[in-house]
């Protein structure tokens, strides 16, 4: 006898917007839905987009795609009070892959991936574009399977100094964090901030003549203990400090 699908199954659809609407699921949900789990219709799954959680029953699956019927929708938020922006050197594979996932789950609210110049990982135009899309998906795997409605964004790649050269003088209670395991500054000698701007570096750290840029664009070196860092460990280290610290731990 088949098991219908868990009903706390959990899918990001762009284009749930209304009670009562049919919505056509994006391909990979809908290959995870019909392929692995053995979907039928019938079956309930819980959609979400832009805050908004929707009931939802699957009335159709086919070799087009699955389609659902959209239920009562209702706002859940389970964001992170303390805004965190990540700008992260892009590292190999599956350690970024890591890097953007477990940032999801711990509240981020968007990623800049950054080359540095020494990134190892270097992209061309279409394969910068196919990672960024792939990187998305990984975001909303993220979202999916810890509760987040809503899906952070994830910008094209761009080169350290020159997303630097381009940021706007700091706002008011923005911290400007710049992972550097040889920094005086620690957390404990931070004032709370409105929010996070971290900057993560690739194998090797940022170059000098990077960090001193980000020096000059209101960025404080800072360090998590006496041990350095890998680079898919830093960023993730630091964004749970904040959240115990400032956030919602």
């Amino acid at each position: 006898m088949r098991r219908a699908v868990p009903n706390d199954t959990r899918i990001y659809a762009p284009d749930a917007h209304a009670q009562g609407a049919i919505v056509a699921l994006p391909e990979t949900a809908a290959h995870h839905l019909a392929r692995v789990l053995r979907a039928a219709v019938g079956d309930r799954v819980i959609v979400f987009n832009d805050g908004i959680e929707y009931g939802a029953v699957i009335t159709g699956i086919d070799k087009h795609g699955v389609s659902v019927k959209l239920e009562a929708g209702s706002p859940v938020d389970r964001e992170n009070p303390l805004t965190c922006v990540l700008a992260q050197a892009i590292s190999s594979g599956e350690r970024m892959d890591l890097t953007l996932q477990k940032a999801a789950e711990l509240g981020v609210r968007s990623v800049q991936p950054l080359y540095s110049e020494r990134s190892i990982v270097r992209l061309d135009a279409e394969r910068a574009i196919k990672r960024a899309e792939h990187w998305r998906q990984v975001m909303i795997s993220a979202c999916e399977q810890c509760g987040r409605n809503r899906v952070p964004d994830v910008a094209a790649p761009q080169p350290v100094i020159e997303w630097l050269g381009a940021l706007p003088p700091p706002r008011d209670g923005e911290l400007r964090a710049l992972m550097a395991p040889r920094a005086d500054a620690g957390l404990a000698s931070l004032a709370p901030p409105a929010s996070v701007l971290l900057m993560a570096g690739p194998e090797g750290g940022f170059t000098e003549a990077e960090s001193t840029f980000a020096h000059e664009r209101g960025f404080v070196a800072l360090k998590l203990g006496p041990r350095i860092l890998r680079t898919e460990t830093a960023a993730l280290a630091a964004l749970a400090a904040f959240n115990a610290r400032w956030g919602d731990f």
